[in-house]
């Protein structure tokens, strides 16, 4: 029903092809193409993939099985705290060891403020 709404034939499905180059490289989009079932979007992508370029293996998906991230979702991965994870987040690192170790040295630490 979707499908004639948007003017395919609903006779046919829509299938994403993906590829990898090497054995341990990564997956990458090539193409979309429509086909009546699973077994022949497989044929297609074969014949129109491998005349063009060297694959180690590709991968044909049902483009309805694929899920993308709603609105929302994709705001709430804006409010992740991620700098940790960034080059600038250690930016600080040598100041605020150097802190901690003038705390240490002073006494302040909890294991000297224990036992005094």
């Amino acid at each position: 029903m979707d499908e004639q709404k948007n003017g395919l034939n609903p006779f046919y499905e829509e299938f994403e092809v993906f590829s990898k180059k090497k054995e341990d490289g990564p997956l990458q989009y090539q193409f979309s193409l429509l086909a009546p079932n699973e077994e022949m979007a497989i044929v297609l992508a074969k014949e129109n993939f491998f005349r063009r370029e060297k694959a180690v293996d590709i991968w044909v998906v049902r483009r309805n099985a694929i899920r993308k991230l709603s609105q929302s979702e994709k705001e709430s991965l804006k409010k992740l705290d991620k700098h940790y994870r960034e080059t600038k987040g250690y930016a600080d690192l040598n100041q605020r060891w150097r802190n901690f170790k003038e705390k240490q040295d002073n006494g302040t630490d909890e294991k000297k403020v224990e036992k005094a």
